[in-house]
């Protein structure tokens, strides 16, 4: 709008995040076409303006969708046919003008640069490397989707025959954020973020009500797949997990940011609400899973520093970077916390044992 753009650009990946993300665009040129359809000028103008075009009128929301949103979904030999399905099915229920590519060159290309420079070459860790190279391996997949996610940003509406740039939605969500779970410069990185306030459970209920309300029916599916980046190889014994690889599942992340952002409990307090919450688990599994949230939460704040600016519809949001960058020096050991955590589960183990010996008494 007022940078001049022309549109959107999205990696798709047909997971749910890059979905959400593409369904709130569908979402917005529905109801840009109802205003227009109610007579609304000032909209029909800003239009106009967008696509370069003084007597442009969209025919509905796929024709707007076909203009200004564009959508790609950049796979690997890692990538399954089943994400790379959902992705060209959203994108054709929104109307999205979509490419379906393959990044396998690009990132053969600098591995075999990486391999020239040191003589090494990095192996995945299903492939028998350690896990320094299998991170660089993924890692180099998800930021090469950065880059070409900007130069398609500026270049396809000169492809298209149109004027103009391209604005890059991220779609990484709060949980991800809170736990650091995201490539440092990848698609998480861009000019805006629709989703960047909102948790992965959230996003699972918004996906349900578009699929049915928006006309986006595809969306069902994207709710029902297992969460995944899709960065390692797949073998017979292995696929890729966002839950396995965070250690704790995005449900429990949601409780996390919760309590750490709008309770504002640090580690000891967080444990205290979490050990009646949680009162099926033992408290030293409690005890370790804070440790454990609190742990990665805090090596991982120097990505929150760069995060791309987000929308902010809940007050769970923890982006930082908006008033205060403190966080970024936490200490990851929170050695006076954790300590005390400590002493906790150890009163409450001995209490709960001194409980259990009175009772065999009786």
């Amino acid at each position: 709008g007022r940078r001049g753009g022309g549109g959107y650009f999205l990696p798709l990946s047909g997971g749910a995040d890059s979905s959400s993300t593409a369904a709130l665009v569908g979402s917005m040129c529905q109801q840009v076409i109802q205003a227009i359809r109610e007579g609304n000028d000032a909209v029909l103008a800003d239009v106009r303006r967008i696509v370069r075009e003084e007597k442009f009128v969209p025919k509905d929301s796929k024709d707007l969708a076909g203009r200004i949103f564009h959508t790609c979904y950049m796979g690997t030999t890692n990538s399954s046919k089943e994400t790379r399905d959902r992705a060209k099915k959203l994108a054709n229920e929104i109307g999205a003008y979509h490419l379906d590519i393959s990044i396998d060159s690009i990132v053969s290309s600098m591995v075999e640069l990486f391999t020239t420079i040191t003589g090494k070459t990095p192996k995945f860790k299903v492939h028998g490397g350690t896990t320094q190279e299998n991170l660089a391996l993924q890692n180099i997949q998800a930021r090469l989707r950065m880059v070409l996610s900007y130069l398609l940003a500026q270049l396809l509406p000169w492809v298209r025959g149109q004027q103009g740039f391209l604005l890059v939605l991220g779609s990484a969500n709060v949980d991800e954020a809170l736990r650091g779970y995201m490539t440092k410069y990848d698609c998480s990185s861009a000019d805006l973020n629709p989703i960047g306030g909102i948790c992965k459970g959230d996003l699972k209920r918004f996906l349900l009500w578009a699929s049915k309300e928006l006309g986006y029916p595809s969306l069902a599916s994207v709710v029902t797949a297992t969460p995944t980046a899709e960065l390692e190889p797949i073998t017979e014994g292995y696929v890729q997990s966002d839950e396995a690889d965070m250690g704790m599942s995005y449900e429990e992340l949601g409780v996390y940011g919760k309590l750490r952002k709008v309770a504002r409990c640090g580690p000891l307090f967080m444990f205290e609400k979490l050990r009646h919450l949680w009162r099926h688990l033992p408290v030293e599994t409690v005890a370790d899973k804070v440790k454990k949230f609190f742990f990665y939460y805090s090596i991982n704040r120097h990505k929150m520093t760069v995060i791309t600016p987000s929308y902010h519809a809940e007050n769970y949001s923890p982006d930082d970077n908006r008033f205060d960058l403190r966080q970024f020096l936490y200490n990851a050991r929170w050695p006076r916390q954790f300590a005390s955590i400590g002493k906790r589960v150890e009163e409450l183990s001995k209490k709960n044992k001194t409980a259990k010996e009175k009772k065999s008494n009786l």
